[in-house]
């Protein structure tokens, strides 16, 4: 199984993934680079951009990505 394919199995079963899921649960260290694989194989994936607060109490920016429809 490659990263894309992990990546892809993530979504479908848990709706979305953002950067942080994909390193602590899929070893995955560079989501936008697997995400721009798939679009390119002709998935159909949007994203939003998230903002939390982070643990020193700033903002932080990421991404969240959905799977819509199928290939």
């Amino acid at each position: 199984m490659n990263n894309e394919t992990r990546v892809l199995d993530y979504i479908k079963r848990n709706g979305s993934i953002t950067s942080l899921e994909a390193f602590k649960k899929l070893g995955n260290t560079r989501l936008s680079a697997t995400i721009f694989n798939l679009r390119h194989s002709g998935y159909n994936i949007q994203d939003i951009w998230k903002e939390e607060v982070n643990r020193y109490g700033d903002k932080t920016r990421f991404k969240q990505y959905f799977l819509i429809g199928d290939k």
